[in-house]
């Protein structure tokens, strides 16, 4: 019983264990598209956690460059294989949406939620000016690689059959693996940069003493169980997505804009927002922001690229409505952390666009 309460205290997500057994169930006697949806996605939250508790262990049993290469390469490991799964079915508006969702649900949701709750226990929070500077402009960068694409689409033709190129690819398909090759150009250099300095954006290391306490070998088990069963559940959600668009009545648009990026990111979430109780400001917007540039810099390239294998080519071409509320979630968290300081009022702020945004995703058709 002590064991189980020091389990539960160093990741109350493990309560949320108890979700698997039922989830096979669900599968195994056919229950309704719904429930096992649900249950998919309590299961996949604790194990996400653990993805991420095992990989800032094996962070601190390393030196601190392989450290800043694991956190850059994982970070956002259990999405990764959500959307992987996505792309195998063919979901590729939903595997988009979620590429969008994780930005902004990071710049707004999650950076809005731990300003919130950190100017709340302790009044103005700051944080360093020159390195949010920095996250800023590449941030800026990360998200116009993944607007260009889609302003130069209509006037490449969309991709019709008609305009195939001599490789077989129509233009909007080669601009998108073109760009793909240069944002993973520029994630490795973050990672090149990560490997020279203690601080990079694409990369945040947790402090030692705040990572769990297991040896190399626990940390390398926990790490590789917790990925297969991310992997079954993510396919287990992937196969019953389509029914439970048809029947919840929402939209594959919404579904992957708010709710994938919420099952895949929840633990990653509960840290930004420890850090920002903790009156560890700096490690919370860090948390945060490298985690969008991930998305942006390596997942988005690395589905491009996985797409092509899998036989379901995927285009960097996002709708209008995307495309505003990315630009609208960059503007707004670069001119909320330009000044090094952070208050509750600012959190509410962010909080607040981002359920507008919520709510309008909810109602397109």
């Amino acid at each position: 019983m002590n064991r189980l309460r020091l389990w539960l205290g160093r990741n109350p997500l493990s309560v949320l264990l108890l979700a698997l057994p039922f989830t096979l169930a669900a599968q195994l006697l056919g229950w309704a598209p719904v429930a096992v949806f649900i249950l998919a996605a309590i299961s996949i939250i604790p194990l996400a956690s653990y993805i991420g508790q095992a990989t800032e262990d094996l962070a601190t049993h390393t030196d601190p460059r392989m450290g800043a290469l694991l956190n850059a390469t994982l970070g956002n490991a259990a999405e990764l294989i959500i959307t992987i799964a996505a792309v195998r079915a063919g979901l590729l508006e939903l595997v988009k949406a979620s590429i969008t969702g994780s930005i902004i649900g990071n710049l707004l949701l999650v950076l809005g939620f731990a300003m919130a709750v950190g100017g709340i226990r302790h009044g103005t929070q700051r944080f360093n000016q020159r390195n949010a500077s920095r996250n800023a402009i590449l941030l800026v960068l990360a998200v116009i690689t993944l607007v260009i694409p889609s302003v130069f689409s209509a006037s490449l033709g969309g991709g019709t059959p008609t305009t195939l190129s001599a490789a077989g690819r129509s233009p909007v398909e080669a601009l998108s693996v073109g760009v793909a090759v240069i944002m993973i150009i520029l994630y490795a250099l973050g990672l090149f940069d990560s490997a020279r300095t203690k601080e990079s954006p694409v990369s945040t290391q947790i402090p030692r003493r705040d990572a769990p306490s297991w040896t190399l070998g626990q940390s390398i088990a926990i790490l590789a169980v917790s990925t297969v069963g991310v992997a079954w559940l993510s396919e287990a959600l992937v196969q019953v997505a389509e029914a439970v668009i048809q029947d919840l009545g929402m939209s594959e648009f919404f579904m992957g804009i708010i709710l994938v990026p919420l099952i895949g990111n929840v633990a990653e979430h509960l840290v930004s927002v420890q850090m920002a109780l903790k009156n560890k400001m700096d490690l919370s917007t860090e948390i945060a922001i490298s985690s969008s540039l991930q998305i942006a810099l390596f997942v988005a390239p690395l589905l491009v690229f996985i797409s092509l294998l899998l036989g379901h080519p995927l285009q960097l071409i996002f709708n209008r409505f995307e495309l505003l509320a990315l630009l609208a979630a960059v503007v707004i968290a670069v001119l909320v952390s330009s000044d090094g300081e952070s208050t509750w009022l600012e959190g509410a702020g962010l909080l607040a666009i981002y359920l507008i945004l919520g709510l309008a995703f909810f109602l397109l058709p």
